[in-house]
């Protein structure tokens, strides 16, 4: 990273572009997650497939694309991260749209979903992560949550436009328009906007080896040996499990309890909203106080939408302020994980340490989603699931309160 840029509006007068194509690259990440929750009753509707079924493609693709998470990081620390999300936006959009050829036999909707995983791969957020931390010093925890909150657009829009598409078009073409519709608009701008230092390193070392950027940080070696890595880890399979099976069946969570299905992709809408407030407070507070402890406030949280969700489920106004918490910590922990990984790993094998936290939260998300329909299926009730989130987020938020100041602070 260049020594010249010391302060962070410097930063932003730079690199403004970076974080905002890098959150549209990273918003294609979830395209197949946060608009599933709407085709569940049509799907069920024509295929008489139980919640579990229809839940377990996500499943499927985020355990394939997690098992490939430290390679993928390692490309991307080899050869730089413009490449490959350009590729990845092409594939996942594309494998998205494949998901309407559905014909109702549960293995053919599992191979689907083995293709959709590989486009996951290459849109993953050490791709995106990785080219803003190797721009971003002094802010980088604002920095990380503009790219992040991709998500958090992905979040509030995706539900409303499939449950839209899926009443106009029906939930064949409406697989097709989404991944369409996606592409069209962030493949342009990564084409223009989206450069990492990586990408400029990687051009250098090929003309002029002296002037290539070097990048500080552990070998893979020192950074796995490391007791931060292993906490790190637990908190964001944790944390994925449960709050992403929550946030894939909000929708069905909420139409059991008598809401209309606009109505509660209406209110599901709002964890979108508010996931947006989330990254970008928690970047702030990121940038000004000790991450590990914003981390583990963050974490912490979702115990009280829960307990809403438990005690009154029912009620409307439960229902708004338990999606605007689940908000708010969606919108905190990728930040969180990141950021606390480029502090402790710093960036020279970044994108292969934190590979190996993406895989922990893609298993999470590969068996929450299951889990939490499985349970539904099992009790005709999300209850035991909401219980057993609000346990493991308490030890989510426990292993990063007790985490040691970090060696690549901004401020020495």
């Amino acid at each position: 990273m260049s020594a010249s840029i010391s302060t962070g509006a410097a930063e932003w007068r730079a690199h403004w572009a970076l974080p905002i194509a890098a959150a549209l690259g990273y918003s294609t990440s979830v395209l197949h997650i946060y608009s599933m929750g709407p085709f569940f009753e049509p799907l069920q509707q024509e295929f008489g497939w139980s919640r579990a079924e229809a839940s377990s493609g996500i499943t499927i693709a985020a355990f394939l694309s997690g098992a490939l998470c430290i390679p993928i990081g390692m490309l991307v620390d080899r050869i730089g991260p413009r490449l490959i999300g350009l590729i990845g936006v092409l594939l996942m959009s594309g494998t998205v749209a494949l998901l309407s050829l559905a014909t109702g036999n549960v293995s053919n909707w599992l191979v689907m979903w083995a293709i959709v995983a590989i486009g996951t791969l290459f849109v993953q957020a050490t791709v995106w992560t990785s080219a803003v931390a190797s721009r971003f010093e002094v802010s980088r925890g604002i920095a990380f949550a503009v790219t992040l909150s991709g998500a958090s657009v992905a979040a509030t829009v995706f539900p409303l436009l499939a449950t839209w598409l899926i009443g106009d078009f029906g939930w064949r073409m409406a697989f097709v328009a989404l991944g369409g519709l996606w592409v069209a608009l962030v493949f342009p701008v990564l084409l223009f906007t989206f450069r990492g230092a990586q990408d400029v390193a990687r051009k250098a070392r090929a003309t002029a080896p002296e002037a290539a950027i070097k990048l500080n940080g552990l070998s893979i070696a020192e950074g796995l040996r490391t007791p931060t890595f292993y906490k790190l880890l637990l908190a964001a399979a944790l944390f994925s499990f449960t709050t992403l099976g929550v946030v894939v069946h909000f929708v069905p969570i909420l139409t059991d309890r008598g809401a209309d299905p606009l109505a509660a992709a209406g209110i599901a809408s709002l964890v979108g909203i508010f996931s947006i407030i989330g990254r970008l407070g928690t970047g702030v507070l990121l940038d000004r106080f000790p991450g590990h402890l914003v981390g583990a406030a963050a974490f912490v949280i979702p115990i009280l939408a829960c307990a809403l969700l438990l005690i009154d489920g029912a009620n409307p106004i439960n229902q708004a302020i338990a999606a605007a918490i689940f908000g708010l910590t969606l919108g905190s922990e990728v930040d969180v994980i990141a950021y606390l990984a480029s502090r402790h790993f710093g960036l020279k094998n970044f994108g292969a340490l934190y590979g190996a936290l993406i895989m922990a939260l893609a298993v999470g998300t590969a068996f929450g989603p299951l889990a939490a329909g499985s349970v539904f299926d099992h009790f005709g009730s999300y209850a035991p699931f909401l219980t057993m989130m609000m346990a493991f987020m308490a030890i989510a938020s426990i292993a990063l309160a007790s985490l040691r100041p970090p060696p690549f602070s901004a401020h020495g």
